[in-house]
Parts: structure tokens; sequence; C-alpha cells
């Protein structure tokens, strides 16, 4: 409900912080009643500084809005037609590392999942809450999401901390190390069959910018061609 000077609240009287500017949003959900709804929620500007942009039903949909809008922040869900979220950050990997308008991606899904959870952080999510959030705390973490912090539900945050503190986590790979991450995107996709066209389509580069990054990657690497180069991110699980 809004208070007496336009905030939203939910029923114990959080307000959500005030900001000078509408976060730009792009609503990424199969289910369009559901969409219709958080669009009523949050999507009244002037109370809630949350301006919704576009929205989008499956992951080919969601790359084609989220790079037409440039949003600053993107709600996820989790399961998607097409590959589901981490599809869809896959695809977003270079809106998400733009320095000067980076798009940010909150996780909003009715799994609690831990390998849902987990899925999507190592993909470059901000964050993850559950449909279970009441309005004025989604539109508090959409705006702590594009100020760049990160947040999650209170249960969930224990499934980050556990994964990424894991004894079980692979060892440091020096040869994956010498790589920029520029030549690692680019790399998982040489080695998921993409052409030189479509990775350029994709980072939004040049194909002889994707030549040149290949290049870098085979002599880094000590490799010949990029069939090597395939066998050699399989085998380290990176396609």
């Amino acid at each position: 409900m809004r208070d007496g000077h336009g905030s939203v609240e939910d029923g114990d009287g959080a307000a959500a912080p005030p900001d000078s500017r509408p976060v730009r949003v792009v609503l990424v959900d199969d289910h369009r009643m559901f969409r219709t709804g958080v669009q009523a929620e949050i999507g009244q500007s002037g109370s809630t500084g949350v301006e919704v942009v576009g929205e989008a039903a499956d992951v080919d949909q969601a790359v084609t809005v989220i790079t037409a809008t440039r949003p600053e922040v993107v709600l996820l869900d989790v399961h998607l037609p097409g590959g589901g979220g981490v599809e869809v950050l896959r695809r977003s990997a270079a809106l998400m590392t733009d320095g000067e308008r980076p798009v940010r991606f909150l996780a909003l899904s009715v799994s609690d999942a831990a390998e849902d959870v987990i899925a999507v952080i190592r993909g470059g999510a901000r964050g993850y809450v559950t449909k279970t959030i009441t309005g004025a705390d989604l539109v508090e973490a959409i705006h702590k999401v594009r100020d760049g912090d990160a947040v999650f539900s209170p249960r969930l945050a224990g499934f980050v901390l556990d994964a990424f503190a894991s004894t079980e986590a692979p060892p440091l790979d020096e040869d994956l190390d010498r790589l920029t991450q520029r030549e690692r995107e680019v790399l998982r996709l040489i080695a998921r069959g993409y052409a030189y066209k479509e990775i350029a389509k994709q980072l939004f580069i040049s194909v002889k910018t994707v030549e040149s990054h290949v290049s870098a990657v085979l002599r880094k690497l000590q490799l010949s061609n990029r069939h090597e180069l395939t066998r050699w991110a399989t085998a380290r699980r990176l396609v």
C-alpha cells in the first residue's frame, strides 16, 4: 500500500527507498498473468521509482528486448522456454560487463532450489529472490541491484556462501587464467560450435575482432586450431 507521501509500503510499513530517477526494468517470465501482476505492483514510477520498459516470455524474446531497451535491471525467471535464465545470462554477457551502462540481473523465481540459485549467480546475476517477496521488498531489491549491491532472500544467501566456500570447488586453472574475460567468452562460443559471424553478433564486436581473440586464445593455450580448442574446453567442462 502507499502512505501519505507516495512511498510503497508492505503490511509492516516498510517503504521503498526514494530515488531521483526511475530504475528502468525488463520483466522476463513465461507467465503473462504474473508479469501483469508485477507490473501493477512495481510499475508506478512516480511512487516506486521503477519504470517497466519491456517484457519477455522466453529466452529469445528476453535477449531481443534486453538488447533493444538496455534496462538497468532485469527481473529474470529461472525456468524459461528456450534454455532458462542461465541461457539469457550467457547471451547477455557483453551487456553485463559494459562499464558505462551495465545491465544487472535479479532472479525472481518460485524455485528456492540450491542448484537454481547457484547456477544463475555463477551466470552473473546480482541476486536471487523468490516470488513470495512483497512488492515493497522487491522495489527495494531492484534499487539495490541497480546500485551494484547483491540481494538474496535470507535463506538463499547461505546456498551461495556454501557453494563458493566449498572445498570441492575446482582448482585454479593456470592456462585459463592466462585468458582475458573476453577471450574466455569467445572460447566458450567457439567450443559450442558458433561461427565467427554469430560470435560477433552475440558479443557486439566485429568479425575481425573475433578472429583476433581466437588467435590470441590459440597462442596462449598453445593449440593449433578450433577443433583442438573445442576438445580443450570440453575437457575442462567450459562448454
